[in-house]
């Protein structure tokens, strides 16, 4: 879907950065959005997205087995 997310998991076990996670959440916003920069009466909701979106990726990733 977006070429430019990043695999945030890693082999490593080395945790991704909350700058990687929350980069990765906003492409994942922007494309579902259609914004690249959203209105300013829209701010605010994409915004929480991207929040949300981050918070989740991190909890994902800490609840994987194998980390």
């Amino acid at each position: 879907m977006c070429r430019s997310i990043v695999q945030l998991r890693r082999p490593d076990d080395q945790a991704p950065t909350e700058e990687e996670v929350r980069a990765a959440a906003l492409q994942f916003v922007r494309k579902v959005s259609g914004y690249r920069k959203p209105s300013k009466a829209n701010q605010e909701a994409f915004d929480q997205a991207v929040a949300e979106i981050a918070g989740s990726t991190d909890k994902l990733l800490a609840s994987l087995a194998g980390r």
